[in-house]
């Protein structure tokens, strides 16, 4: 059976009243096929809607593993926080986690 652009938008229609049938399925399908669940994580790092640490957690490497893979590919980098939020977030951890270490006498 052809998948036919009816197909996907009943799968959206679908996942308003069963989400959980359709991402279980999906889940399944991206498990099970490596090349196409490659393409869905790329496409979502490159429209800038996962970083490239959530796009290496899905894909099950090391960050540094698939920024070495993406400048072999030259698929564009992008390091370091995405807004100012995030970045007062990272600042918010890097000084508690200084903190911490000063309490523990760990340099």
């Amino acid at each position: 059976m052809a998948v036919q652009a009816w197909t996907l938008e009943q799968l959206s229609k679908l996942r308003r009243y069963q989400p959980e049938m359709v991402d279980q399925a999906l889940e399944e399908m991206l498990k099970r096929q490596a090349n196409l669940r490659w393409s869905v994580v790329i496409g979502a790092y490159l429209d800038e809607e996962i970083n490239l640490s959530k796009a290496a957690d899905l894909l099950g490497m090391h960050r540094l593993e698939l920024q070495e893979r993406f400048i072999a590919q030259g698929i564009p980098l992008r390091i370091g926080p995405d807004t100012v939020e995030e970045a007062r977030a990272e600042m918010a951890a890097i000084e508690a986690w200084n903190v911490e270490s000063e309490k523990s006498g760990q340099p």
